[in-house]
């Protein structure tokens, strides 16, 4: 009589590995969000063009912009475009400086946003006027034909290919180990 040894925990690991699914199908959206240093190494100071820092980046529903200045002296200010072009900021729609001098702004809906810092820094070029975007949508990939057996992976496959790999990878962990 032959005896069939079972593993335990099996059921166990096709809940870890269930949950692993969903982690990724959730994670995923989040991977393609860009957290962007406003003024890249310069940071929230004056004397420095946004405008031109602003003009070549494309900023999308989801992204984040991360002021980085001294937290002593200016703020971060959001404000309509008259206030933007003037320099007011006793008119702030949002005030998101958090008194760290380290303060995030997440771009979650389409519109044009505007930033200057108070105090009198605006004048100084401490300003920021964006356009935020929906992402465009993935290329498509043409049919295969019968002749074809080559695929095209979108940006967003060349993403969950490396996840579907690594959870594969974990699984064979549990199971043979």
């Amino acid at each position: 009589m032959e005896v069939v040894r079972r593993r335990s925990g099996s059921g166990c690991l096709s809940v870890v590995v269930a949950i692993m699914c969903a982690f990724v199908v959730v994670m995923v959206p989040g991977v393609l969000a860009t957290r962007w240093t406003v003024g890249g190494n310069m940071g929230w100071s004056t004397n420095f063009n946004y405008t031109v820092w602003a003009q070549d980046k494309h900023f999308y529903n989801g992204d984040w912009l991360f002021f980085v200045y001294d937290r002593n002296q200016m703020n971060v200010l959001e404000v309509n475009k008259t206030d933007y072009e003037s320099c007011n900021s006793d008119n702030f729609l949002h005030n998101w400086t958090t008194g760290a001098g380290r303060d995030v702004v997440p771009l979650n809906v389409t519109r044009n946003y505007y930033f200057i810092s108070g105090k009198g820094f605006c004048y100084g070029g401490m300003k920021l006027a964006i356009h935020v975007e929906n992402l465009p949508p993935p290329p498509t990939s043409t049919p295969l034909d019968e002749k074809s057996s080559s695929s095209t992976l979108t940006s967003r496959g060349m993403i969950v290919l490396p996840m579907v790999l690594a959870i594969g990878a974990v699984w064979d962990a549990f199971l043979w180990h």
